[in-house]
């Protein structure tokens, strides 16, 4: 686009790598989910699909663009209960950020050598992130080796004096955002009073001169003084015939069809066979919108294939009915749908949320369907002819229990905003030429956690008060569905090979390490700082698990491994936490193993009170479903 003149730079202020830490956050939707491991491997591997994988190093290797990695850190609340993300002062413990909110942008700058790092709006702990320099000079650069430049979210410097007052003057908030290590503003404020700063002494040239250094030298790296950009390797002969390819078509497609989480499939209903479709009804106000597909922040799509023109391509004869007025349904034709539910021999219902209900600028208060939605589905599934099938299209998880529950809805798929393709991809699932694999990135809680204020940032439950806490890691309470979950048409089995096969971790080391006991007095443990990186990489090791595919079909297989400890105990352990996943193709009976590389220094570390890593003594389990592999860490 940028050699073609379509484009004014080459800097891409993205990915999202916020952790997804309330269901009711409008802006969910452009993140991983709510798990840190997760998030912390697309980051690595977004960036570099955005800046090119050059084997040079950092500093060297020239840029295809610039990623950038926000919003740094803990934003995750928009407008909620009159609380809006420009004057939101979030409290927010050192064991938080260590273990939950910070993984993903330290990623991002240490393994995908990212070369931007946005500053979001919130105040953290009393000061704004874009007036910290502990997290822009001292983490980012200091800690993880920033090689590149600090951006502001948009107007947040402004933001920093007309909303939150941190600073007397507009000079003042200027000052102090450069010298915290902010190099580039997203407005005109640090334009408008740079200048009298300077005059007024309030900063000096060394603190622009540092800034622009940043700036210029990331430019550098993207070739922008480099001539035509044409003429120069080894991006400049990209053009016109590079976008909207086969393979670009055949990836939107792909990552649609992978992307879809089959909730329910009572009686095997799904995959149809299409032979045996006589006649199909398309209820839903998501069936044929096709600006519906691409969520938020999106260019311009090359073809896109709605959900009932996937339906179509399948079926002669489908009728449809949006049946309501919008995704707010605030008016529903549930008598035509009823009547059309009742004359067809299967229905398929489109229905979920919009960017009329979750976006940036704008959080849900509730997780129910919105509006006549529920009332209209569950109309329709009482007069059709058999079980109906429901396809939810969100971006933030939804309280469907009644749909769980009601045996007259045979299956639910969960398709997210699934881009271009989605309409293909639900149509490819729906008659078994794709085996669903998709597995959810976030829980689904009840409606009644609404209760819980969206400003209470806290991870870890607090049972004397009864805060359920948040995410798979820590929340204690009712789910709807949980973290990691979803069905295939395939039966899969998996099992960790420990016997001999996999070694145990070498921990010869720890012989000469200090240990620390607990403030729990619960045991002992010893600091990842102690371990040092030499140690850390001798701990790795190879943990391996067999796969079988008992049929019927061919497909994917997402395999999950976890952690978890012997016992979770006030000192903020997680339930369990993701030590990775892994993807495997099988054939219908065939068998494979996936390796998993663990790191006992990232994956089996807890993050004390204060934030410092450390590792527990004892024992450490392995999981993957049911089965489990005990490894213990003693001198």
């Amino acid at each position: 686009m940028y050699n073609l003149g379509q484009a004014e730079g080459l800097t891409i202020w993205s990915p999202n790598v916020n952790i997804f830490r309330d269901p009711r956050w409008g802006r969910g939707q452009e993140t991983p989910g709510e798990d840190p491991a997760t998030a912390s491997k697309y980051a690595v591997a977004f960036v570099r699909g955005i800046q090119g994988s050059s084997p040079g190093g950092a500093g060297t290797a020239p840029l295809q663009a610039s990623a950038c990695c926000k919003h740094a850190t803990a934003y995750d609340l928009e407008d909620w209960n009159g609380v809006q993300r420009y004057n939101f002062k979030a409290t927010v413990t050192a064991q938080d950020l260590a273990d939950t909110f910070n993984p993903p942008f330290r990623s991002c700058v240490v393994d995908g050598k990212a070369t931007c790092v946005m500053c979001a709006y919130t105040g953290v702990n009393g000061v704004p992130a874009c007036a910290s320099s502990d997290l822009l000079t001292k983490t980012f650069r200091g800690e993880w080796g920033l090689d590149g430049y600090v951006a502001s979210d948009c107007d947040a410097v402004a933001i920093m004096r007309d909303a939150q007052r941190y600073a007397p003057t507009p000079e003042d908030t200027v000052a102090v955002a450069l010298k915290a290590g902010l190099d580039l503003n997203c407005g005109t404020y640090t334009q408008d009073h740079g200048m009298s700063a300077i005059r007024q002494g309030k900063m000096a040239e060394k603190d622009v001169d540092k800034a622009l250094t940043n700036l210029f030298a990331v430019r550098m790296r993207l070739g922008h003084f480099d001539g035509d950009p044409r003429g120069s390797a080894p991006y400049g002969g990209l053009g016109a015939a590079d976008i909207c390819t086969p393979e670009h078509k055949n990836l939107a497609l792909e990552a649609a069809q992978d992307g879809i989480v089959l909730l329910k499939n009572d009686g095997g209903l799904l995959p149809l066979d299409r032979s045996a479709v006589g006649s199909a009804a398309a209820i839903g106000h998501n069936a044929n919108d096709p600006l519906v597909l691409s969520g938020n922040y999106f260019g311009p799509a090359c073809e896109t294939t709605t959900p009932l023109k996937g339906l179509q391509g399948y079926l002669k004869n489908v009728r449809f009915l949006a049946g309501c007025n919008s995704a707010a349904c605030g008016v529903a034709a549930t008598g035509q749908a009823v009547s059309l539910a009742s004359s067809s021999d299967y229905v398929f219902l489109f229905m979920g949320l919009s960017q009329e209900q979750e976006k940036e600028g704008l959080d849900r208060t509730s997780l129910l369907l919105p509006g006549k939605q529920q009332s209209l589905i569950t109309a329709v599934a009482a007069a059709a002819k058999r079980p109906v099938i429901l396809v939810l299209l969100t971006g933030g998880p939804v309280d469907v229990t009644f749909a769980q529950s009601n045996p007259k809805i045979g299956a639910i798929l969960w398709a997210g905003y699934p881009g271009q393709a989605g309409g293909l991809a639900i149509a490819r699932v729906l008659f078994g030429d794709h085996n669903p694999s998709g597995r959810l990135p976030v829980t689904w809680y009840p409606e009644e956690f609404t209760k819980i204020p969206m400003t209470d940032m806290r991870m870890r439950a607090n049972p004397a008060t009864g805060y359920p806490g948040r995410s798979y890691r820590f929340y204690n309470g009712r789910t709807v569905y949980k973290f990691g979950y979803g069905l295939s048409y395939s039966k899969f089995s998996h099992r960790l090979v420990a016997d001999g096969k996999n070694p145990a971790p070498d921990t010869s080391l720890f012989a000469g390490l200090p240990s620390t006991l607990s403030s729990r007095e619960i045991g002992s443990y010893y600091h990842v700082d102690d371990i040092g990186a030499d140690g850390c990489e001798q701990l790795k090791f190879p943990a391996e698990v067999e796969v079988e595919n008992h049929g019927p079909m061919d497909g994917k297989h997402s395999v999950l491994m976890f952690l978890r400890w012997p016992n979770v105990t006030d000192d903020g352990r997680p339930t369990s936490q993701l030590v990775g996943f892994r993807s495997q193709h099988l054939k219908a009976g065939e068998k494979a193993s996936v390796r998993f590389d663990v790191s006992p220094c990232e994956h089996f570390s807890r993050a004390r009170e204060d934030g410092k890593m450390v590792i527990d003594r004892g024992s450490h389990f392995l999981m993957v479903g049911k089965d489990e592999w005990e490894i213990s860490f003693e001198a």
